[in-house]
């Protein structure tokens, strides 16, 4: 049964992370957010303490960690910023494929190589007119006597231009839909693999997103994960198994929102008054601690079912959906509380609402996930 109770080794985990984005992300979050440069420094210190690959196996040289762990480290990273934890969290999105499909062999190669050195790896899934709609995807790969071509587009990748290895989808033939999808895994530096420009974007700066380009790239068996035909399957897992992650994220920037107007409100006084006296400012944050005590429970209980193989998809699909649209609101309430002083950049929140955005657009936005959800809901027997 699903119980919210933590262990003191998760109340441990928690506090190492949350010393770290206080210590090593929140004083320099701002200035990678304006600069958008990639916070290279940090990552490497996250690698080093342990918080990155949380969840690679003891046999692969990680610490097997389950996913309500990862999940509880995400919620603190991104409360420090959500740049920096996607980015890291994206390593265990880029890593799923390979622990749902992977064989020992591809495992030890990839799946170590995470844990032996700091390194990162991507996720290619989403294609300029494929996102939500993996079925419609159109990058191809063809067989060629025992080795298969690769060829197509991926669009949004996270860490795409950082990778030394990316896990993705491609398809046999883009009529036969969900039917033709095969998964694979490649090295950044084979023959005909390249990055495209680094995305300029509203929020999330820190966060490296590019496109994926494979240009008659050769694929021996050794590169196929599962069995040809099988990739949408692994697809829809690994989304299951990582919506929880993108809940906690919300958690995280739900919470700074909350604490933020907190802070402020105690100390900014109009009409005589801290303006936390005013119940129209109240009933906003009030939200806020609603939003996050709600996102946190629900997260938690999605990361529970994929820890104990309950495959209910709906329940991740609610974490997110719901976790986003109240990260937004919590962000852009935030910004309200402060008012013009919000809206500057002198203080962190006009960065919460732009982060936030993004939560309700990436793996799955927050439409797509109330088609899964109804989905499930009407099917059910």
């Amino acid at each position: 049964m699903f119980d919210p109770t933590l262990t003191e080794a998760q109340e441990a985990l928690i506090d190492t992370a949350r010393r770290f984005a206080a210590e090593k992300i929140i004083p320099v979050a701002g200035e990678y957010d304006e600069s958008g440069e990639f916070p290279v420094d940090v990552f490497k210190a996250a690698w080093e303490v342990g918080l990155m690959n949380v969840e690679v196996g003891e046999d692969y040289g990680g610490l097997g960690l389950s996913t309500t762990d990862g999940r509880l480290i995400a919620e603190e990273l991104a409360y420090g910023c959500c740049a920096i934890a996607t980015s890291m969290m994206a390593n265990h999105l880029g890593s799923l494929p390979l622990m749902i499909a992977g064989t020992e062999e591809q495992k030890k190669r990839y799946l170590g190589s995470l844990t032996e050195d700091f390194r990162f790896c991507a996720y290619a899934c989403s294609e300029p007119e494929a996102g939500s709609d993996v079925a419609g995807m159109q990058t191809r790969i063809t067989q060629d006597g025992d080795d298969w071509i690769l060829n197509g587009q991926k669009r949004w990748i996270t860490n795409g231009g950082k990778a030394d290895f990316y896990t993705g989808f491609a398809t046999t033939d883009p009529a036969l839909r969900h039917k033709g999808i095969t998964a694979f895994v490649i090295p950044r530096d084979l023959p005909g693999v390249s990055t495209g420009k680094k995305e300029n974007k509203l929020g999330q700066r820190a966060s490296d997103t590019s496109d994926v380009l494979f240009d008659d790239v050769r694929l021996t068996k050794e590169n196929l994960l599962g069995a040809p035909g099988q990739g949408f399957s692994i697809a829809m897992e690994t989304f299951d198994k990582s919506r929880p992650m993108i809940a906690a994220l919300c958690a995280g920037l739900i919470r700074r929102s909350m604490e933020e107007s907190r802070g402020y409100a105690l100390e900014r006084k109009t009409f005589g008054v801290p303006i936390a006296q005013h119940q129209a400012v109240q009933f906003m944050i009030a939200e806020m601690v609603m939003a996050h005590e709600a996102t946190r429970m629900l997260y938690l209980k999605a990361a529970y079912e994929v820890d104990n193989g309950i495959k209910r998809t709906s329940t991740s699909a609610i974490a997110k959906a719901l976790g986003a649209d109240w990260a937004m609101k919590s962000a852009t309430d935030a910004v309200q509380v402060f008012g013009g002083y919000g809206y500057t950049k002198e203080y962190p929140v006009e960065k919460l609402m732009r982060d936030a955005k993004l939560l309700q657009i990436y793996e799955g936005t927050s439409q797509i996930q109330r088609v899964v959800i109804a989905r499930n809901f009407l099917m059910r027997s």
